[in-house]
């Protein structure tokens, strides 16, 4: 009984060293990670790591599932730590929780919202991590629905083929929520990441100076095309 539970403590550990490592690696050199240099850091003989992670994208899959996880659990308790009546609120208080957790963790942010690796391509495991951020804003725009306290737009302000995309993605992801809305939502998130990106990549720099300001400005914006009182 005691010694597997020693191994799996003990195999656990190695695996978040490995992990604690290669994030140390994508910090310095992008996500072109190399399971031979972390080894080396490790004093492992290369072939020891591959007892833990099979193949670079193995371990790349493992970072891109911490990212994710991590990103979701700081917007979930931003979002619950805001009045649930308050949506205004808790949509601002999503975004800033975003925005911080990228500058503070710059690499893992741009391995899940950067570039493509080339010639990876993300397994099924990456999508429920992924869905978290989003979900908490959808939570936002039904929360208001249901109080009485926010309004779809109208259906005809989207062209049909739009309006088909978003029904399949409603019906598979947010049942109930009118397509109009989904889609300012969508809007609002994809804006959310187009600003952080912006800044973590240095796209703002020399232009906009008061990065604080214009980001909460940017949030009141997408709040006010959803319809957030």
């Amino acid at each position: 009984m005691t010694a597997p539970s020693i191994r799996a403590r003990v195999r656990a550990e190695m695996i978040d060293e490995i992990k604690a490592v290669a994030r140390r690696h994508l910090a310095a050199d992008g996500a072109n990670l190399s399971l031979r240099a972390v080894a080396r850091d490790l004093g492992m003989v290369s072939s020891a790591i591959y007892r833990y992670f099979p193949s670079r994208d193995e371990l790349l899959t493992a970072l891109i599932i911490d990212a994710y996880q991590a990103l979701g659990t700081v917007v979930e308790a931003a979002d619950a730590e805001v009045s649930p009546d308050d949506l205004r609120g808790r949509w601002h208080a999503v975004f800033r929780a975003a925005r911080r957790w990228a500058l503070d963790n710059p690499a893992e942010y741009a391995l899940i919202y950067g570039s493509p690796v080339p010639g990876y391509a993300a397994p099924q495991d990456t999508i429920g991590p992924a869905q978290r951020p989003p979900v908490v804003l959808v939570g936002i725009l039904r929360d208001g629905l249901t109080r009485g306290r926010l309004a779809a737009p109208p259906a005809d302000e989207l062209p049909e083929p739009v309006r088909t995309d978003l029904t399949a993605i409603g019906t598979a992801f947010v049942p109930g929520l009118p397509e109009a809305l989904l889609a300012r939502g969508m809007a609002g998130w994809t804006q959310l990441f187009g600003l952080i990106s912006f800044e973590i990549f240095g796209r703002l720099n020399n232009g906009v100076h008061h990065q604080d300001a214009y980001f909460d400005h940017q949030t009141r914006l997408m709040a006010d095309l959803v319809g957030l009182p």
